[in-house]
């Protein structure tokens, strides 16, 4: 089955689109990618997104306008990831959207993601399932993360215990148990990934990454600095737990840039900083919560961090006697997972299955997520 998965994470980047094959022939699905791409938003979206994130900045009318103009924007990218790989729209079956994060609250049950499905559904005719977050939520979870269900179809394994380790705008890791029970997949969100980094950079130089890690690489890491930041209350709560922009976004950010400024840091120092303290909530959240429970013989990290050199010799450094490896040693596109992610999600949903990891959020129950906007086709023959 042709199925198309779209997302934009907390990195506010653009649009990532992927076209996938789905089948199954044993309890394993096989999810054949055929086509990524990442559309940048145009000029203004990722300000005007930011804004409504953010209480200070944000109204009802700006979100009202913005759901509508990113339905409009994610349906492009839906048209272009099938034209671009020459495919008909008529060929593909359904399209999954995981829309925009603006609001995640999930210790008040509440999460907001925007980007009108229904718009998507009409503009490409396509069966559209979007907003998959809120009926986890509603079944006592945090609604995130949820790509540990695609990690758990992809690299499970009967005789080993491994993690994955995503590094987006926020971190999380997937636990996988040898013996490939899903009941007993351990997830949740280790802190930021990249989110600080690129703020800093924003704020720095105007653009929005440390590309490579190279001016981490060249910067040194201010170890008060480093030790104030990771005195962060969400980093010693115990899982499931979930976090977002509203802790280590903007405000975080300020903070560290104006602490920059008033001991007179250069740059390079603020970014090298905050590259250690991402790899130390990571190695920190496996001390804590992972290693005490389970041998681990493999992390996979995937992400935009995974391009992030200088983070990924600090993750080493500070994880060693454990094989580090990559989605890309296993033929996989890093940056392509979590859109892959939600083009499988939409696909059990409309099978009727349930797609959520209770263990991983904290729900009470396995349920079906997602809401189904019909296109031209039907539902018949699910």
């Amino acid at each position: 089955m042709l199925v198309i998965g779209l997302m934009s994470g907390t990195s506010v980047d653009g649009v990532d689109a992927v076209l996938v094959n789905i089948s199954e022939r044993t309890e394993r699905k096989n999810i054949a990618l055929i086509s990524f791409k990442t559309y940048p938003y145009p000029r203004g979206v990722r300000q005007a997104i930011i804004e409504a994130s953010s209480s200070g900045s944000s109204s009802v009318e700006k979100i009202c306008l913005l759901n509508a103009r990113l339905g409009e924007i994610f349906a492009s990218g839906a048209s272009r990831i099938v034209s671009e790989a020459n495919i008909s729209m008529k060929d593909v079956k359904i399209i999954g959207s995981h829309g925009q994060t603006i609001h995640h609250l999930p210790d008040r049950h509440c999460t907001l993601q925007i980007g009108e499905p229904s718009i998507i559904a009409e503009r490409t005719g396509v069966t559209t399932i979007a907003d998959f977050r809120p009926r986890d939520v509603a079944a006592g979870g945090h609604g995130a993360p949820l790509t540990p269900y695609l990690h758990y179809h992809l690299f499970r394994e009967e005789k080993m215990t491994r993690a994955v380790q995503n590094i987006g705008g926020i971190s999380n890791v997937t636990v996988l148990p040898a013996g490939g029970d899903l009941k007993k997949v351990l997830a949740f969100d280790t802190g930021p990934g990249n989110m600080v980094i690129d703020g800093l950079m924003e704020k720095g130089t105007g653009g929005s990454f440390d590309k490579g890690g190279r001016l981490a690489e060249d910067g040194e890491v201010d170890r008060r600095l480093l030790t104030r930041l990771l005195s962060h209350p969400y980093l010693r709560k115990r899982p499931p737990k979930t976090t977002g922009r509203e802790e280590f976004g903007s405000t975080l950010v300020e903070e560290i840039w104006k602490e920059g400024r008033r001991r007179h840091f250069p740059l390079k120092d603020l970014v090298a900083t905050a590259t250690a303290f991402t790899a130390r909530t990571i190695s920190d959240a496996y001390r804590r919560f992972i290693l005490p429970r389970w041998r681990l013989s493999e992390i996979i990290v995937g992400g935009g961090g995974v391009k992030n050199r200088t983070l990924m010799r600090f993750l080493r450094e500070l994880l060693t006697g454990i094989r580090i490896s990559t989605f890309e040693d296993y033929g996989l596109n890093s940056d392509a997972i979590e859109a892959m992610a939600f083009a499988l999600l939409a696909y059990e949903a409309y099978r009727g299955r349930t797609n959520n990891v209770p263990s991983a959020t904290g729900a009470r129950r396995a349920v079906v997520m997602g809401k189904i906007l019909p296109g031209k086709q039907t539902l018949r023959g699910v």
